[in-house]
């Protein structure tokens, strides 16, 4: 069994398609069809149902995927090993992050990482969904549940709060609500509610069964900027808003709480840079963590 077969293989199950996998190995279109073939000989069974649509696993498959994520693994382990200590580490990690914690936190502070291992190139892909890192979408992902199933690694990197927000010429114009029903009476930013995600996002909720925004931002960050902009009331992330004399917290008392996890596929826990840059990523955090409480 050839191993670049087996790389050929895994590229095409975590994009899909053929096509796809090609661009990404850099491999002709065809050459990928005729090495899956092969390989698929070479077992004697199939792994893929083609479609136009794109490549599907078959059951046989999804049972070799665990087996050629296993040896993936281990050669990553090997060629780290070989490595050794003394070597300068480098590559690309690719770090995937809800758009508030990624923009407004991680950006200014991952050029430290860059500029101690100059060899190593950081990119930071801060939207808001969730990552496949079986896709390898992601080296490492910033979450705000911890996964529940998958070869994934999580820990808790820190708990983070929300609150009420308003910009200080809202309030001017608009005042200040003095009670949770007081809230009806005042503009309020929320989100795009179909295109929330995860439960976890679905904060109004945890303050009023009614939530009547007039304005809704699908993003934390968009959200962030329309109340500074004197759009209304919104629910912000306390470490971004607290830090910006722009905003006005209204109702106090009211304080949600989530965590953030990091998490990453098994098969990447080997690769030095990963390590590295997770390593980087926790104890940034726990240096900053009273700015998140």
């Amino acid at each position: 069994m050839n191993w670049d077969d087996i790389r050929i293989f895994l590229a095409v199950s975590r994009s899909g398609q053929i096509l796809a996998a090609a661009r990404r190995l850099g491999l002709n279109h065809a050459t990928v069809a005729r090495r899956l073939t092969s390989l698929e000989t070479a077992l004697g069974t199939r792994l893929f149902d083609r479609s136009t649509s794109g490549c599907f696993l078959t059951e046989a498959g999804s049972r070799f995927l665990e087996s050629a994520e296993r040896m993936e693994a281990e050669m990553m382990s090997a060629r780290a090993d070989l490595g050794g200590d003394s070597v300068e580490v480098s590559g690309t990690v690719r770090i995937g992050a809800p758009d508030g914690f990624g923009v407004a936190y991680l950006a200014p502070r991952l050029a430290e990482l860059t500029r101690t291992h100059p060899g190593l190139t950081v990119q930071l892909v801060p939207v808001s969904r969730s990552f496949s890192l079986s896709r390898r979408e992601a080296d490492i992902a910033i979450t705000i549940e911890r996964p529940d199933h998958g070869r994934l690694i999580a820990a808790k990197l820190v708990d983070y709060s929300l609150g009420l927000y308003a910009s200080r010429d809202y309030v001017t114009r608009k005042g200040t609500p003095d009670t949770v029903a007081d809230l009806g009476a005042h503009d309020l930013v929320g989100y795009v509610e179909d295109l929330v995600y995860s439960p976890a996002l679905n904060y109004a909720a945890e303050i009023t069964r009614d939530w009547p925004a007039r304005f809704e931002v699908a993003s934390a960050l968009g959200q962030t900027e329309a109340v500074r902009a004197g759009a209304g009331i919104g629910i912000l992330h306390a470490f971004i808003a607290r830090t910006d004399e722009t905003f006005v917290q209204v109702l106090p008392d009211i304080r949600l709480t989530r965590a953030y996890w990091t998490v990453q596929h098994e098969s990447t826990r080997p690769l030095r840079h990963v390590a590295l840059a997770l390593d980087f990523l926790r104890k940034t955090v726990a240096r900053d963590r009273a700015m998140f409480g």
